[in-house]
């Protein structure tokens, strides 16, 4: 009984291996975390986008500088 019950082991631990090896090869594997750390690098780039331009925001109300006065002024030139 022992025999069977390590083969029946040995036999599902080939079947996993041979399944990761074909996925592996397949490049499956590689697209699938590569394309999850660009998701991820896309939702660090927006929410730092998103904050940067919330603080300037803060920074123009507190400073009392408007949009419109800065494209006028010579320091924009």
């Amino acid at each position: 009984m022992k025999k069977i019950f390590w083969v029946a082991i040995g036999v599902g631990v080939g079947v996993l291996a041979a399944k990761k090896y074909q996925e592996v090869s397949s490049g499956a594997a590689l697209n699938r975390q590569v394309g999850k750390y660009a998701d991820q690098l896309s939702d660090i780039a927006q929410a730092f986008k998103t904050g940067m331009s919330q603080r300037e925001e803060e920074l123009r109300t507190a400073l009392g500088v408007d949009q419109d006065t800065m494209k006028g002024s010579p320091a924009a030139r």
